[in-house]
């Protein structure tokens, strides 16, 4: 088939390379001409104007969005003049559901398809292949289905659950129709809520192995102090890559998601590259959010988005005024802050 892919990035890219290898035609845009070209090298034809990569997409078009949430409407309004109906528009980003259910709404007015899906790979997805959250309604999905098997992993990529009968759906394959619009898009933003989480849940184990060895270290006598009753029992110096490399082998926590977290400890094993300031680009906020409206308790998923809040200094004003009060309740100084 052929795809116009708009958005070069980290993924677009990458994925445009899976569908050249699958043997898909692909059409590409991107705003910073430079992406374009190792994509030429590999086949991909490009465009130097949005008008420009329309024409050059043989009617019924198909056109694959890559571009952050931020800027898909202002990308739809540029591009929807130089459809017609019958094309079909892609979001393959991470935009939020609701959004998509009024975007499926207006194209559909002059005819147009509009397609959610949710793309998990990241930038091992053109070796890995995309695991793929789709929303939007049957007959369109049905019409793309050579593209979505192509980027999906395919059954290869894992053992079929015991009891489950092969064949049942194309998530053996690695993609699924989740629902009407905004479905791929509701279950991708759960996706990366889980994510956070799983990702909080490393990250604060492995800074307790960090801290085996605290009874070793010096530690002030003093009021402001709290005293650590048995130092001999944290006096561990943990050799915390290799730890990381030995529960990926037979450990119930072991995940691709370890494996990663292996992978970075090895490199540096002090993290000294990383500030450790944790960004989120509103897949987290949109899950707490969808919780809150649905009555559904979701600590975990909501105290990560916070911690990544904190790591980013955004909680340095309500600790300060902690700091405040206790001066003010008990004439306690603060102490100055140990690497």
């Amino acid at each position: 088939m052929q795809l116009g892919m708009i958005g070069l990035g980290r993924m677009g890219g990458n994925m445009v390379r899976r569908l050249l290898q699958g043997g898909h035609t692909c059409v590409v845009f991107d705003t910073h001409a430079a992406a374009m070209s190792p994509l030429i090298e590999v086949g991909a034809v490009p465009a130097a104007s949005l008008d420009v990569f329309v024409q050059q997409l043989a009617p019924p078009r198909l056109v694959w969005l890559m571009v952050p949430a931020a800027v898909v409407d202002a990308t739809l309004d540029k591009l929807l003049p130089h459809l017609q109906p019958g094309d079909t528009v892609v979001d393959g980003g991470n935009s939020r559901f609701v959004d998509d259910i009024r975007r499926a709404a207006t194209l559909a007015q002059g005819g147009v398809q509009y397609l959610d899906v949710g793309v998990s790979g990241g930038v091992w997805g053109d070796e890995r292949g995309y695991c793929l959250m789709i929303g939007g309604d049957t007959p369109t999905v049905t019409r793309l289905d050579p593209i979505f098997r192509t980027l999906a992993p395919g059954p290869q990529a894992a053992s079929l659950t015991p009891g489950r009968p092969p064949g049942r759906s194309t998530a053996d394959q690695g993609y699924l129709h989740c629902g009407p619009p905004g479905a791929g898009h509701f279950v991708k933003m759960v996706h990366n809520g889980i994510e956070y989480a799983l990702m909080e849940a490393y990250a604060e184990g492995f800074n307790l192995l960090a801290h085996a060895n605290v009874g070793a270290r010096s530690r002030a006598s003093d009021a402001e102090t709290a005293p650590l009753d048995h130092p001999e029992r944290y006096q561990y110096d943990l050799p915390i890559p290799d730890i990381a490399e030995l529960w990926r082998r037979g450990s119930v926590i072991g995940s691709w998601l370890l494996d990663l977290t292996a992978r970075a400890l090895s490199e540096h094993p002090d993290l000294q590259p990383y500030a450790g300031h944790v960004s989120d680009s509103g897949e987290g906020r949109w899950t707490a959010l969808a919780a809150i409206e649905s009555s559904t308790p979701a600590p975990l998923l909501t105290a990560a988005l916070f911690q990544r809040f904190a790591s980013r200094g955004e909680d340095d004003f309500s600790n300060r005024l902690l700091s405040a009060m206790r001066q003010q309740f008990g004439g306690h100084v603060e102490r100055p802050v140990q690497k």
